[in-house]
């Protein structure tokens, strides 16, 4: 059987497992489900699986991909409920098919996100957030795959907004998932670096949802 895709949510609990134990679960739900995964070939064989873009520890996540092969055809209208059956709990396929596109085609994501503030008034923090975004460039230090570096992560957020509540700010954002790859977790970092006094005490982020270069929904 050629390359398949499967759609699912990681929330709850699930959060906390690392891309290396989710890679390990998604091996034994397949075998418990009973569907046998392609392996490589050659001296080091391994199965035939890979998450499009795997998500950091303590983030949720609506819309995750992941590409697998299987030994033998199975149908893929059943396939989500047997493999949800055997998931830990916050782990749901929602979705297996054929994939139409690769996915370096895979440029924004659409998330979510909640800035906590125990001591500061959430409206006059959502203005604030507000005008420091619009800032035309916002450079910060992170890790890169060459050590510490310098990056503006400004172009690769398409949009942002902030809505105050009680005693927490909601963020809707869409941001570059590849090319440059801004994880949303570093629009908290942003402001710890350049305007602590905006920075949250807590935040919390969940995608929603994958789509093209040109907004169209990626599947």
């Amino acid at each position: 059987m050629d390359k398949l895709r499967l759609r699912f949510s990681k929330t709850g609990r699930a959060v906390y497992i690392s891309h290396l134990d989710l890679m390990h679960t998604m091996q034994r739900a397949f075998s418990r489900a009973g569907y046998a995964l392609k392996y490589s070939e050659g001296f080091n064989p391994h199965p035939q699986i890979s998450i499009a873009l795997p998500l950091s520890v303590g983030a949720a996540s609506r819309c995750e991909l992941m590409d697998f092969k299987l030994r033998e055809d199975a149908d893929l209208a059943q396939l989500p409920g047997r493999l949800t059956a055997v998931m830990p709990e916050g782990i749901e396929i929602l979705e297996a098919y054929e994939p139409e596109r690769k996915t370096a085609a895979l440029k924004w994501l659409q998330v979510e996100g909640v800035f906590e503030y125990d001591a500061r008034d959430p409206a006059a923090m959502a203005e604030a957030l507000r005008a420091f975004y619009e800032q035309e460039s916002i450079v910060i230090t992170k890790k890169t795959k060459r050590g510490m570096g310098e990056t503006d992560i400004r172009p690769g957020i398409r949009s942002i907004a902030f809505q105050a509540g009680a005693d927490s700010v909601s963020v809707a954002a869409v941001v570059s998932a590849q090319e440059p790859t801004i994880n949303p977790e570093l629009l908290a970092e942003a402001l710890r670096q350049k305007a602590p006094e905006l920075a949250p005490d807590f935040a919390k982020f969940t995608r929603l949802e994958t789509y093209d270069a040109d907004m169209r929904i990626f599947r």
